[in-house]
């Protein structure tokens, strides 16, 4: 799956929301997901961000796709609820979700996270996803073969010193897609996480200022596991937590 190839038209006539497609690994599957046929509904917080997403689809010819730009801070029920409705009237399906927007917060030791940054945190990286994932339930449910793929990282399988609330939102993410998965084991919708690994992004950087970002892997390297988890070939894989990058996985401690 990590050397994967997609078929011509692996997503031809499907309708994908990206949550966080503005930028780094988000804009990226976009883009892919894209050139496969889809048409892509673009959720981020930054308009611009979305509208270059969506010139740069267009002009390599996909499906004209849709934006829908919102701060998922400040997101509440009603908005994910009356952004459900909007989808069943306008594309009457939903094939897919990739939630790919997070906050890293500030690392630091553990005594000294502070309680709003935890909340905005929590509100980012897991209970929108949250909202979203219920609202959204019943277009999953009535499509064929659906897919929701989760973001995961390295520090929400192993805990790591000083990654703090962004580590506990990963542990977090993990655990509500088993438990979602096993939920609708008997159902036609799959439910996975991926792990992106180091990849040359924003928030890499951010996280580490001194690396070399020339060593990493850029998004578009890992985009073949996003493919084959969004396209009809994983139909038989659900509650999986997939590495995009399994040769550089850090070990866990013995």
């Amino acid at each position: 799956m990590h050397d994967y190839q997609a078929p011509a038209g692996l997503l031809n006539d499907k309708v994908i929301l990206v949550v966080g497609a503005g930028a780094g690994i988000g804009r990226q599957a976009a883009l892919e997901y894209g050139a496969s046929g889809a048409t892509v509904i673009l959720l981020g917080r930054t308009t611009s961000k979305l509208e270059a997403v969506y010139d740069e689809l267009v002009a390599n010819g996909a499906p004209e796709p849709a934006i829908i730009p919102l701060d998922l801070q400040g997101a509440t029920k009603s908005h994910y609820q009356d952004m459900a409705e909007t989808l069943k009237q306008q594309f009457g399906r939903l094939d897919g979700v990739l939630f790919n927007a997070s906050h890293l917060s500030v690392l630091g030791p553990f005594e000294m996270i502070g309680e709003d940054e935890w909340d905005k945190v929590m509100q980012i990286n897991l209970k929108s996803q949250f909202l979203l994932t219920q609202a959204l339930l019943p277009l999953l449910k009535s499509t064929p073969h659906s897919s929701i793929i989760y973001t995961s990282s390295g520090v929400g399988k192993q805990g790591r010193a000083y990654w703090g609330t962004y580590a506990i939102s990963k542990f977090a993410t993990e655990g509500m897609m088993q438990v979602l998965a096993d939920e609708l084991s008997n159902t036609q919708v799959r439910v996975n996480c991926i792990n992106p690994g180091a990849t040359r992004t924003e928030m890499r950087g951010r996280a580490y200022p001194a690396e070399d970002a020339s060593t990493l892997r850029t998004p578009a390297e890992i985009m073949p596991l996003y493919l084959y988890l969004m396209g009809a070939d994983s139909q038989q894989v659900n509650g999986q937590s997939l590495d995009a990058q399994p040769d550089k996985v850090r070990p866990a401690s013995s």
